[in-house]
């Protein structure tokens, strides 16, 4: 991941480019083609190249503001996908099952929180996504919604409550949501830093065992001066790009 200047980007229509990568919405076959052209960052650098398709099963048109002011919202553009991954690296070639979501902000993500969780558990109709949240005011959040396969969206009322599993690598604290009467486990990390953990994680919700996507944000650690500094290292920059046409 590359921090670019104004000059890499080029929004259209249906395409966004941004430096040497792009993704651009293919309105006759309704997917989602991800160009990647990049350089990884320390400590192995190396040429990242190759192409992700993501065709949706549904689109919703659902916003989640996660303040009250709605400095900070999600957008579950297909929490339920088809997607092809064809990179140039061994073995990083594989079609399966996969989600589309963003978030959007007008403040810095640490100025109004101090913690959350996220979590996608594909289920037999559908997926269901859950936001946790601690903001530095004190104020907790919960948010539960089930997107069945074409993406229609409703509430989960009577969701389980959060249950604690396993540290991070970095030890942070991490919980998800699962049944009383199950204990939820990470099954893969995806990735670890002082901050955030990323994982793909079993729990079991309302009688149905699933293995999902998890993530869990820590804010206090990422105020951290040190950490900052940490950052500015890890994250190539690059102010100016000239597109070639």
């Amino acid at each position: 991941m590359t921090d670019r200047g104004d000059s890499a980007l080029i929004q259209e229509a249906h395409k966004l480019t941004i430096g040497p990568s792009s993704l651009t919405w293919d309105q006759t076959e309704k997917k989602l083609v991800i160009e990647i052209d990049e350089i990884s960052s320390l400590p192995f650098i190396s040429k990242l190249k190759g192409t992700i398709t993501l065709k949706p099963t549904g689109i919703t048109d659902v916003e989640l503001p996660l303040t009250k002011e709605g400095t900070h919202v999600w957008r579950p553009f297909a929490p339920t996908a088809e997607i092809d991954v064809d990179l140039n690296k061994p073995e990083w070639q594989w079609t399966g099952h996969g989600y589309f979501d963003a978030n959007f902000g007008t403040r810095a993500l640490e100025q109004d929180f101090d913690y959350w969780t996220w979590g996608r558990f594909p289920l037999k109709t559908g997926t269901s996504c859950f936001y946790d949240l601690e903001l530095r005011n004190n104020e907790q959040y919960q948010f539960g919604f089930h997107f069945e396969s074409d993406g229609i969206p409703s509430d989960i009322t009577d969701a389980p409550k959060n249950k604690r599993f396993s540290r991070s690598l970095w030890g942070i604290r991490r919980e998800t949501r699962c049944d009383k009467e199950y204990k939820p486990r990470q099954e893969k990390s995806l990735l670890d830093a002082p901050f955030y953990s990323r994982a793909t994680v079993s729990t079991r919700i309302k009688g149905i065992k699933t293995i999902g996507v998890f993530e869990a944000l820590d804010l206090r650690r990422f105020r951290n001066p040190l950490l900052m500094f940490m950052l500015a290292v890890r994250v190539p920059r690059r102010k100016f790009w000239k597109h070639k046409y």
